[in-house]
């Protein structure tokens, strides 16, 4: 696919991004609902935080391992076929899910999950960038967060509410036969990629010239910490916050998680409407970023501060506010010409669930190795979190010195 690639307006421009935010739905909806169903595979299996980490952050290995071949399949075959190929993974995933017996088969399970929907984000996206407008662009992104975090919110109450229906196990089943229907949709209405691209030149065919840009190094502790964080706070340890730290219910914790997501959802609907007048007005992505980040990490403060008395509506406060790191990503895209756009957005993708994959894990062996060590658990997750938000505050940090350091170099 090239830049010379029509531009797609109008009721075809629609009709590609559903179809795409059909399938990136499940994408989230898996990535997140190991936060809901964490009580019942400790029940089940007896699984400590730790192992609830490693479990939820399996899915993210998975998906972080194929964020460089990802790149370059998408910018030599183009999102469709590369898409395609790697939802039938997906399902094949799922189904190993719901049928397995042991911590080890769900692991090797998930990994294959997080493998599958790989492309979920990525294929959109490039595609964006080659045949959507640059407002367009910025509004498809956001409005494909916004599917994500309906995905998500479906990870809550919805599924809670399915258990008793399916179990665990039938609803891993049911999601893989709805994936079927995304690659349907995909097929049916993306328009076809084209012939293969052509080998970038030597410089551009790895990920040389994209690791090199400081547009994407500046960018790279905060979208480990604070995007990565997000999404791990998100997908899992909300959750168990809730249970462990506030004494909630599960009923209770899948509330508080409904809330988190619908607040979410309504965050990325506002960021799409946005983005272009900001745009328009001179606010590119990285001075909102850098002019907006402390009330997040101040909200977070305030959460560990507060400890058990924190509940879902301080989290909520704290995703909306967190969620303005999340126009670094398109950000990255428009940093490069059309020919790197699929490795750029990849290479920063992996950045993000590498990052999503240490949160998840550290977090879960900082809270059991203090708990080993006799603190009582709410301080343990209380002084676990502040360690994360140190991280966060250094990241932010680092990026306003490298800003401050490219406008000020000759």
């Amino acid at each position: 696919m090239s830049d010379a690639a029509s531009t797609l307006v109008g009721r075809r421009a629609v009709a590609v991004f559903l179809a795409f935010a059909f399938a990136y739905f499940f994408s989230a909806l898996l990535r997140a609902v190991t936060a809901t169903l964490a009580p019942e595979f400790s029940r089940e299996l007896g699984l400590g935080a730790g192992q609830l980490g490693l479990l939820a952050g399996a899915y993210f290995l998975g998906f972080s391992a194929m964020q460089l071949p990802l790149g370059q399949a998408l910018d030599r075959h183009g999102p469709k076929r590369v898409i395609v190929g790697l939802l039938f993974v997906a399902v094949f995933g799922c189904v190993a899910f719901s049928l397995a017996r042991s911590m080890v088969q769900m692991l090797a399970a998930r990994l294959v999950i997080g493998l599958g929907v790989s492309a979920c984000l990525m294929a959109p996206l490039t595609l964006f960038r080659h045949r959507f407008s640059v407002p367009a662009q910025m509004r498809a992104n956001s409005w494909m967060l916004m599917t994500g975090s309906l995905g998500m919110l479906m990870s809550t109450l919805p599924a809670q509410r399915l258990l008793p229906l399916t179990g665990w196990r039938g609803l891993f089943a049911l999601v893989a036969g709805l994936l079927m229907i995304s690659v349907l949709l995909i097929v049916l209405l993306v328009p076809s990629d084209g012939p293969s691209v052509a080998p970038s030149p030597p410089e551009a065919d790895g990920y040389r010239a994209v690791f090199r840009m400081p547009a994407f190094r500046r960018l790279l502790p905060a979208g480990f910490f604070s995007y990565g964080g997000m999404v791990a706070m998100q997908s899992l340890w909300i959750g168990p916050w809730l249970t462990n730290v506030g004494q909630r219910t599960p009923d209770q914790a899948a509330a508080g998680l409904f809330l988190v997501n619908a607040c979410m959802l309504m965050a990325f609907l506002g960021w799409g409407l946005a983005l272009p007048r900001l745009l328009h007005m001179g606010w590119h992505a990285q001075r909102i970023i850098s002019l907006t980040w402390w009330p997040g990490a101040l909200c977070l403060l305030f959460i560990v501060w507060r400890g058990t008395e924190a509940g879902a509506i301080e989290w909520a406060l704290w995703c909306v506010l967190t969620s303005v790191i999340t126009l670094s990503q398109p950000a990255v895209g428009q940093a490069f010409p059309a020919a790197l756009a699929g490795r750029a957005l990849s290479a920063f993708n992996l950045v993000i669930f590498l990052g999503v994959f240490v949160v998840q894990w550290g977090l879960g062996l900082l809270i059991d190795a203090l708990a080993a060590f006799g603190w009582p658990l709410p301080e343990a997750y209380r002084a676990a979190f502040a360690i994360y938000l140190a991280c966060c505050t250094f990241a932010f940090l680092w990026m306003g010195r490298q800003s401050a350091d490219a406008t000020t170099r000759p």
